[in-house]
């Protein structure tokens, strides 16, 4: 594995339409989802700009990316894109082709990468067959109502032909690594269980979404979702990377998937 001798950070962001108040019953038009998503990217681009040395991947929904085809060509120069399907409301099996179609015309690059929406489990033979080289659908942890993966690998493993990488979780009881402990974990405990992590994998895989990096404190949605936002939640991201940058490598999933 390569973080016996490198370690690696794959930071990753779900670029997507600000859907969740959907789920608690908050009407919200698709204009005002796509335009707090595009807020909250242009906030970590601004972010990430000051970090050269830091590659992230971007999990994109076509819809969106048709939407800001010049903001996603931008983040393309240096940073990866890669496929979030159609849309994250709704989803078909054509879903996996045609956006990884869509977004190629977008970039004029290839698309070698897949997270489904929601983290939903992936049908692998057609992942495969797109093909799309790696997916980043799996949390191997046991969320509540969502889903339970605890007898899953931890770490990067081939399915169907397919690399699979999974977010990261914390050795032992697999606490997640995720966008919901980041907001909520004091720093110094996310820290301590992402070294943890790191230490024993050789590799971070982290992901977040753009809208959590923009101000939603209007919105009915559950405080543990909410809150840090915008540039709390911002500075605190740019804290971890500090803190990581010089023992790690921030890169892109296909290029840590090349070395697997």
């Amino acid at each position: 594995m390569p973080g016996k001798d490198r370690k690696f950070i794959l930071l990753s962001f779900d670029v997507e339409e600000f859907d969740i108040p959907l789920k608690y019953n908050q009407r919200i038009g698709e204009n005002e989802q796509l335009l707090i998503g595009h807020k909250g990217l242009l906030n970590i681009m601004e972010m990430l700009g000051g970090h050269e040395q830091v590659t992230g991947t971007f999990f994109t929904t076509s819809h969106f990316a048709k939407r800001f085809p010049e903001s996603i060509r931008k983040i393309s120069l240096h940073h990866e894109i890669a496929s979030h399907t159609c849309s994250n409301s709704s989803f078909k099996i054509n879903d996996l082709l045609i956006s990884k179609n869509e977004l190629e015309t977008i970039i004029q690059k290839p698309i070698f990468g897949l997270r489904m929406p929601q983290m939903q489990e992936p049908v692998m033979d057609i992942v495969s067959k797109v093909p799309y080289a790696y997916d980043a659908s799996l949390n191997p942890t046991w969320i509540p109502g969502h889903y339970n993966n605890l007898r899953k690998s931890r770490t990067t493993f081939h399915e169907k032909g397919v690399i699979r990488i999974p977010a990261s979780v914390s050795p032992n009881l697999r606490i997640p690594l995720f966008w919901l402990s980041f907001k909520n974990f004091p720093y110094s405990y996310f820290k301590y269980l992402a070294n943890a992590a790191l230490k024993k994998d050789g590799y971070l895989s982290l992901y977040f979404h753009p809208w959590e990096f923009t101000d939603i404190s209007c919105y009915s949605i559950p405080w543990y979702t909410k809150r840090p936002d915008n540039y709390v939640l911002l500075n605190k991201l740019h804290r971890l990377i500090n803190d990581f940058k010089n023992e790690t490598d921030f890169i892109g999933m296909h290029d840590f998937s090349n070395q697997i």
